[in-house]
């Protein structure tokens, strides 16, 4: 009799120990949980989940074979239009994997199991993509992330991470799905505000928001998100929910999850939930994401950045400081990714303008908290936007952070005025972050020239469309006075 087929985990030796075992439970929850259909995803290069709902009976052999998926997702913009030529050889990429929009392989991360709380019998996994040789996806934006925490490690350290994550909560006036809004891309809806804002963390304006954020907050507790607070910020419509740190993989599988949670949960409730820098709508204000980060000693388990004395981080946490301060106008691609992002970096905004650090200033690109005897002790970084890709966000600090390290860069003094110290502006566009990134060999080298490539083409892509555009601004500007 011959032995039972090896399937494509175990011929490839894709799983750890750990996930073996969290295969097993996977299943057992499936079944104990009556549990009906799978979704199974995987992160885009725009931070955005993509993936397939297979039957919970298939759970278990697609999960160690994986789900075939076209490769044309990776070639997709914004807008989800194709900016690669994929019909030609290599598909654009120089990739014989790449081209006539063949399929790769969705291959399940057993740690990330959930059931979700808003979705009757249903299942979710995050997965890893790989080609049906076995070899991992170069453009896998987990795997790049999964590639800085390595060199990390190597040094012998641990990323630790905490969110905080400002958006908007709407009311859905008209969803716009009458057969003309459905434009590629279609037409956003036409949305009320649920509180009108200027109440920065009155009780009040969070009792007014408080029905869709109990249901929000449950439902992301049940998904053992590790939720910290949930908070209202300045503007109308506008909340904040913080987290508690995490090490490796986890915040950016979070953040992952939270986002496309909080849009499924809201949607279904009649409510449309944006992490959109700046919504275009009267009076909004702009929603950033602010990033708290460390490195832990993986031997002793203490915090790095931790200083023995009065100066507000040890030596290798102002290396590291240093390090983002340095590359943080070619990484502004990554932790601003949008177009719209740039419309927040505003002077006396409590968002950055400048490349500058502070201690405890809100004012500041970085700030950095805590100091002697402080196990909290973190560098907040305050230029992110929530619509950023989490993998990208965090694995360029990593890289901008490990080149300070190396380098023993120095970050100069603290900036008691951030709003008017001599100091290298950030990016105004998207466009000038771009040109920015690709000047930087510090990040080149850290997410390789051929990522760098990629990620450049499919922002342009992206600009492409934006400048031939006729904004109201110019309609209003030009049509009469010429």
């Amino acid at each position: 009799m011959s032995p039972p087929e090896r399937s494509f985990v175990e011929r490839h030796g894709l799983w750890s120990e750990a996930q073996v075992a969290a295969a097993a439970r996977a299943e057992r929850l499936i079944e104990e949980n009556g549990l009906e259909v799978v979704r199974l995803s995987f992160p885009d290069q725009h931070g955005i989940l993509r993936g397939k709902t297979i039957m919970a009976g298939d759970a278990a052999k697609t999960m160690r074979n994986g789900c075939s998926i076209t490769t044309t997702l990776l070639a997709k913009d914004t807008s989800h239009k194709t900016v690669f030529p994929v019909f030609t050889a290599g598909g654009g990429f120089r990739m014989p994997e790449m081209e006539g929009g063949g399929d790769f392989l969705m291959i399940a991360d057993p740690t990330t199991f959930r059931v979700l709380p808003w979705a009757p019998r249903t299942g979710w996994l995050l997965c890893d993509i790989y080609f049906q040789n076995g070899k991992p996806v170069p453009f896998s934006t987990r795997q790049l992330y999964r590639q800085a925490l390595s060199r990390l490690g190597a040094l012998g350290f641990d990323y630790v991470a905490g969110l905080e994550v400002e958006f908007h909560v709407f009311k859905i006036e008209n969803p716009r799905l009458a057969p003309a809004d459905a434009g590629w891309p279609s037409e956003p809806p036409e949305v009320s505000v649920l509180a009108s804002g200027y109440q920065y963390l009155t009780e009040t304006r969070f009792d007014q928001l408080e029905p869709i954020l109990e249901t929000i907050r449950r439902d992301v507790v049940a998904l053992d998100l590790p939720l910290r607070s949930v908070e209202i910020e300045l503007g109308p419509s506008q909340c904040e929910f913080t987290f508690q740190t995490q090490t490796g993989l986890a915040p950016a599988d979070s953040m992952m999850l939270f986002r496309s949670a909080v849009k499924q949960i809201c949607r279904r409730q009649g409510y449309h939930a944006t992490f959109m820098c700046r919504p275009k709508l009267p009076n909004v204000m702009s929603s950033g994401w602010h990033l708290h980060q460390s490195l832990r000693d993986k031997r002793s388990g203490a915090n790095a950045f931790m200083p023995d004395d009065a100066a507000p981080l040890s030596t290798l946490g102002r290396h590291f400081l240093a390090g983002l301060l340095a590359h943080a106008r070619g990484a502004a691609a990554f932790t601003t990714p949008t177009i719209n992002g740039y419309k927040r970096y505003r002077q006396y905004t409590l968002a950055p303008d400048r490349v500058i650090w502070g201690r405890d200033n809100r004012g500041a690109m970085l700030r950095v908290i805590g100091g002697a005897g402080d196990p909290a002790t973190r560098i907040e970084n305050r230029v992110g936007e929530p619509s950023a890709n989490p993998y990208l966000y965090m694995a360029s600090q990593i890289v901008c952070g490990l080149d300070g390290i190396e380098h023993k860069r120095d970050p100069g003094p603290s900036a008691d005025t951030p709003y008017e110290a001599n100091a290298p502006l950030l990016p105004k566009s998207l466009e000038e972050a771009l040109a920015a990134l690709r000047e930087d060999a510090c990040l080149t080298v850290g997410f390789g020239q051929d990522f760098v490539d990629y990620f450049l083409r499919i922002k342009q892509g992206e600009l492409a469309r934006y400048q031939t555009e006729v904004t109201d601004w110019e309609q209003r500007e030009y049509f009469e006075l010429f």
